[in-house]
């Protein structure tokens, strides 16, 4: 009986030894299933690594962002470049001359009255005038441009100067106060609504101004003029002839001509030519920007 007991219990302890190695072989098995690479990250390692502050890769992406957004936010300084002084001044006689001796004075000043009219006639203005590397003025009436605010803009954006000419083109010596006042700052006005800035200079309608409208003139920052050499391009005997156009200028011609034109179609067939005779006379064309704003 001792005996048969003896056999039985070390059977089971055999059995239960068995049973344990098969748990201590597997064990590893299982956790090796559950092992992360090292070579690979996990979610939570990715979403880490993106949203680090110290990821090199971020802050070579985001720098340069960072920098231009901070420029663009930046307001710029202040100029410190001083205005360029004008070297011309206009005198009594409306001629143009220069403020020290060695500025050029063999210069004429370009202008245009009555317009703006026709695109065609604009360009073809203005084509010459960059060929010749010239600036010029365009006297514009209040009412044309009323009609026409593209042709404004089209003189402007050119980078031609724009002038004031009188609402309606009448003899303001013989209109009130009141009535002269109206007439030049309404042109004031639809300038700058039109383009963005004022006209500096004005010319009265047939050059008939006086006291009163010099004066009102000055009030709006104007420099007030007529001219000193008429091409006679309005004239009857001018019309269709550019030839005709050409020797009226040159007939006249002195230092600091201060050149009435206009926009019309044999003006702008003569300007080419006129052009090029007053530069092989020795004659160059003054920005009108560089002229001062009051007479002396």
């Amino acid at each position: 009986m001792v005996k048969k007991t003896t056999v039985l219990l070390l059977a089971v302890s055999l059995v239960l030894s068995a049973c344990g190695q098969n748990d201590i072989k597997e064990s590893p098995k299982t956790a090796n299933e559950n092992k992360v690479t090292p070579n690979t990250p996990s979610e939570d390692n990715l979403s880490t690594n993106e949203e680090s502050p110290s990821s090199s890769d971020e802050k070579t992406d985001d720098k340069p962002n960072n920098q231009d957004d901070s420029s663009k936010d930046e307001p710029k300084e202040p100029s410190t470049q001083a205005p360029v002084q004008p070297q011309y001044h206009m005198n009594k006689v409306y001629n143009i001359v220069p403020n020290e001796e060695s500025t050029q004075k063999k210069i004429v000043l370009l202008t245009f009255d009555d317009g703006p009219k026709d695109e065609s006639m604009i360009n073809g203005l203005i084509d010459t005038l960059d060929k010749h590397k010239a600036k010029a003025i365009f006297f514009v009436n209040g009412y044309r441009v009323k009609q026409n605010p593209d042709l404004l803009k089209l003189i402007h954006d050119r980078g031609q100067i724009i002038g004031n000419h009188s609402w309606d083109h009448i003899d303001l010596k013989k209109e009130s106060q009141q009535e002269v006042k109206k007439q030049i700052e309404d042109v004031q006005k639809i300038v700058m609504d039109t383009i963005g800035e004022k006209p500096k200079f004005f010319r009265p309608p047939f050059g008939s101004g006086g006291e009163q409208v010099k004066n009102i003139a000055k009030d709006n920052n104007l420099l007030f003029m007529t001219w000193s050499n008429g091409s006679l391009d309005w004239d009857s005997k001018s019309k269709n002839n550019p030839e005709a156009v050409i020797n009226n200028v040159i007939e006249q011609l002195h230092p600091g001509s201060n050149i009435l034109m206009h926009e019309l179609p044999w003006t702008v067939e003569a300007l080419d030519t006129l052009l090029t005779k007053l530069e092989k006379k020795g004659y160059g064309f003054v920005d009108p920007l560089d002229i001062e704003p009051t007479i002396r």
